[in-house]
């Protein structure tokens, strides 16, 4: 009987590049492959056995590593996706009956296919704001009707951070909001599938914006910073979270090989990489958003505060211009739309982006 197969053999893959790895794109930061750091990661937690559904060594220190950055009490729960951690992380501080007030922008509202409410069976309140982001005058416009039986009941708020819109709270005003939820019995959920790029432009720790400002759960990226596959879900508040684990395990949401998620998050997070990557992508966006604004013809719209750009330029323009780069239409009504930047992207790419830009452009005029 043949040897089983080790890491270091070096058999030629049967798999054939596809793509062109030149090719870069402003619709996602999705888009961008996987940081060299964490493939080097994965190969080494590759090779031999581990038991399986997170009783591995990498899952066991990960909870020191996340303690590291969000304090003793901090509680991680690796888990496959963004949806799949906002889902779980609502139903673990909710009732059935419950309602979770958010940003009518908010990702949960605009881009899960209705899975908080599908999956998780809650009902989003949303409100409507002007940059994405709640305090606590636009969480009073829905969190009323506690004691009413034909209403949903509002127990949380869920903030994003960084917003859909590109914006970032500051840690007071998370801190405001919290004070307010709490008050009102409810609690708060964070969505951070771009947290790291929030830390990257306040300077600092993400524990200020979270756990000193009274967060009790967030949902972590990872995938939009530079990795494979994965995202966390981490309780900061243990009193008011209830059967993570079994909701994790229900909503399909726990990796056999677990090791490979947590392994990733080890690599980001132990030392600086997070970091170096977030503020690498948000000093593209602030690169691309200097350069249109010289070009005649360009709106930008919102403040660049993370690593996306919102800009308005004729449609012709832009749907000329997606045939050389990929990107989105933000508001099809208004002809807005984003470029995000990501840890891969570099001044060549802005620059050369920029400069197609303007030459559709001239050609439009």
């Amino acid at each position: 009987m043949a040897d089983a197969p080790t890491v270091t053999d070096q058999h030629a893959p049967d798999a054939v590049r596809r793509h062109d790895p030149q090719t870069r794109g402003f619709a996602s930061d999705n888009y961008a492959g996987v940081h060299p750091e964490i493939l080097a990661a994965l190969a080494l937690a590759n090779g031999g056995h581990q038991v399986s559904y997170g009783e591995d060594a990498y899952t066991a220190h990960l909870q020191e590593v996340f303690r590291g950055h969000f304090g003793p009490t901090a509680e991680v729960f690796p888990v496959f996706n963004g949806t799949g951690a906002n889902v779980i992380a609502l139903q673990a501080v909710t009732e059935r009956w419950g309602a979770v007030i958010c940003a009518e922008t908010a990702h949960i509202n605009t881009d899960e296919c209705a899975a908080p409410e599908r999956v998780g069976g809650l009902k989003l309140l949303t409100v409507p704001t002007p940059d994405g982001k709640l305090t606590p005058e636009l969480i009073d416009r829905q969190a009323y009707g506690f004691t009413d039986e034909h209403r949903a009941q509002p127990q949380v708020v869920s903030i994003t951070q960084t917003t859909e819109l590109g914006t970032c709270y500051t840690p007071e005003e998370i801190r405001a909001i919290c004070d307010h939820a709490h008050e009102l019995g409810m609690a708060v959920h964070l969505d951070g599938a771009r947290i790291a790029n929030a830390a990257a432009f306040l300077d600092v720790a993400p524990a200020r914006f979270t756990t000193e400002a009274g967060v009790d759960i967030l949902s972590f990226g990872g995938t939009k910073n530079g990795l494979l596959f994965g995202e966390c879900v981490v309780v900061l508040s243990p009193e008011r979270v209830r059967a993570l684990p079994y909701l994790r395990k229900g909503a399909m949401q726990l990796a056999s090989k677990m090791r490979f998620v947590s392994v990733q998050f080890e690599a980001l997070l132990t030392g600086d990489l997070w970091l170096r990557s977030a503020r690498h992508a948000n000093a593209m966006a602030r690169r691309l958003d200097e350069a249109v604004r010289r070009i005649d013809g360009v709106r930008v719209m919102r403040p660049v505060q993370a690593n996306a750009v919102f800009a308005v330029l004729p449609r012709e323009v832009s749907e000329r211009l997606q045939k050389r780069y990929r990107f989105y239409f933000w508001d099809e009504a208004t002809g807005e739309v984003r470029w995000m930047c990501a840890f891969d992207t570099t001044e060549q790419d802005i620059d050369s982006f920029a400069a197609a830009i303007a030459e559709e452009l001239r050609t439009a005029g």
